[in-house]
């Protein structure tokens, strides 16, 4: 008698025990909820101040979301710093989001780190290779930086999966104009300009290669 009546204790204890963290669970569910729901409504404002204390009243470093959106808040606000901390804490959390390093990116685009925000595609681009985003935003800037060889590599990428892609389309067909390569780069326009039959920028390269006899 005496072992069923510590197995009934044992029982209604864990039964309590189960109770109480699910009641507790529930609450903090809805604390969490309405912190977000109003910081939202703050940030439709532009009141990121007021957004921000929201959520860091219910911080949680553990929170992949919370940083996430705490990132977001921070590099709207213009608090860099803050939001690279943010951001960075998110990508520590879960490594192979994608979502994180591309939040990242911006802060430190702000900053002008552009080595950084470099690295940071790469480390997207290791995980998937064929991120069209990652792939674009790196020919971008090396398309800036006159580094033809390493766009024309990104901008293909995002042409071979997006054939009928305008952005990745047209900056391909200047990738290729700049490389003398004007066979590929007169096609390209071309296409271009079936996607928008009136571009600026696909007549004008179209123009340049006539006018220079390529």
């Amino acid at each position: 008698m005496e072992i069923l009546r510590i197995i009934k204790y044992v029982l209604f204890s864990l039964i309590m025990l189960i109770l109480e963290f699910s009641s507790l669970s529930g609450q903090n569910f809805e604390t969490v909820r309405t912190a977000f729901d109003e910081s939202y409504k703050y940030e439709k404002e532009g009141d990121f101040s007021h957004a921000l204390e929201q959520l860091k009243e219910v911080y949680d470093e553990d929170s992949y979301e919370i940083n996430l959106r705490l990132g977001w808040l921070n590099y709207q606000a213009g608090v860099f710093t803050e939001a690279i901390a943010h951001y960075q804490r998110a990508i520590n959390l879960k490594p192979y989001a994608e979502e994180a390093k591309f939040g990242l990116v911006l802060p430190k685009a702000a900053m002008g780190k552009w080595t950084e925000v470099v690295n940071l595609y790469k480390e997207i681009l290791e995980i998937s290779p064929n991120q069209t985003v990652a792939n674009y935003r790196l020919g971008l800037i090396y398309y800036g930086q006159e580094s033809y060889e390493m766009a024309h590599f990104h901008f293909k990428k995002v042409v071979d999966l997006y054939p009928f892609k305008y952005d990745a389309l047209i900056m391909l067909a200047w990738t290729n104009y700049h490389m003398g390569k004007s066979r590929e780069a007169l096609v390209l326009f071309e296409k271009s300009l079936w996607y928008f039959p009136h571009d600026l920028s696909a007549m004008e390269g179209l123009k340049l290669l006539k006018t220079n006899g390529k």
